[in-house]
Parts: structure tokens; sequence; C-alpha cells
């Protein structure tokens, strides 16, 4: 009997965990909206971003072009917890750490080095069908960006 009660209580830990997790409306693969947004020239314009829950931590996925015009494809993984994780295929960046501020808000920090390069506020709008970065920075090249890019939720 006591197997049975800590099995179904596991069962439910999980349940409740995954119930948890998929509710958040980060999570899947956003499309930009090339119409809607505003990309400084000669920035990274990422195209697709995918958020994806695995095993307690997200891995964040990014395909778009680079300040060149080359296809470029970025990963990072780590949690929402304001510390640095490294970031691959990433010309600008090494490391970025992410901020949970509510339900539909993320603060983002890209890092070269130790040193800021960029900052991003994300925030998912109530329906959950879009998803607006307004990202601030310096380029390759030491000028200042503002960039707002818009993104249409694929799945």
């Amino acid at each position: 009997m006591k197997i049975r009660t800590i099995a179904l209580s596991l069962a439910f830990c999980f349940l409740g965990a995954a119930v948890c997790l998929a509710a958040d409306p980060s999570m899947g693969t956003w499309k930009l909206n090339e119409a809607k947004s505003k990309i400084t020239p000669g920035t990274t314009k990422f195209t697709t971003v995918t958020f994806k829950n695995m095993f307690g931590n997200v891995k964040v996925t990014s395909d778009g072009i680079d300040a060149n015009g080359k296809p470029i494809h970025v990963e990072w993984s780590g949690k929402f917890d304001g510390k640095d994780y490294p970031v691959t295929g990433s010309p600008d960046s090494n490391a970025r750490s992410y901020t949970k501020v509510n339900d539909r808000t993320l603060q983002m920090t890209a890092k070269k080095n130790g040193q800021v390069i960029a900052t991003a506020h994300t925030a998912v709008s109530a329906d959950g069908k879009t998803r607006t970065s307004t990202v601030s920075g310096t380029n390759p090249k030491g000028k200042k960006f503002r960039n707002i890019a818009v993104y249409d939720k694929a799945s």
C-alpha cells in the first residue's frame, strides 16, 4: 500500500510539473514578422527563435542572419535565474543570462568575455500569439543600436 501511495504521489508531482512547464507562454517556435519589426542594418536578425523546456533547463535556439548577411545558428541552454550560461554559434557573445520578470516577460543580457554587449526585454502578448523583443546594445563595430523584433507564434 505504501509503495502504491508513493508511486501515485510521484506521478501527480511529475504531472503537476509538466503542466506548469507547458503553460509557459514563452515556450514554442516564434517566426519574425519583418513588417512589424525595426531591425538596425548591420546587426544580427533572428528569423526563427525556439524555446523548449529540457529537463529543468530551457534551450533557446535562434536562426537568422548575422551582421555580415551570413546564416547564423545560435544555441543557449540554462535556467531563467539571472546567471550566465554559455552560448554557441554567436560571433558577438559567448554568454547569456535570462531572468523571468513575470509570467509573460523575460529580461536577457548577452556578454562577450564578461562585458555586456546587449540587453533585451521580451514580452509575450496576453493572447500568447505575439512576442516582442526590444534589444539594445553595441554592434561589433562599436555603434549603439536598438532593435524591436516582433515574432508570431508558429507552434
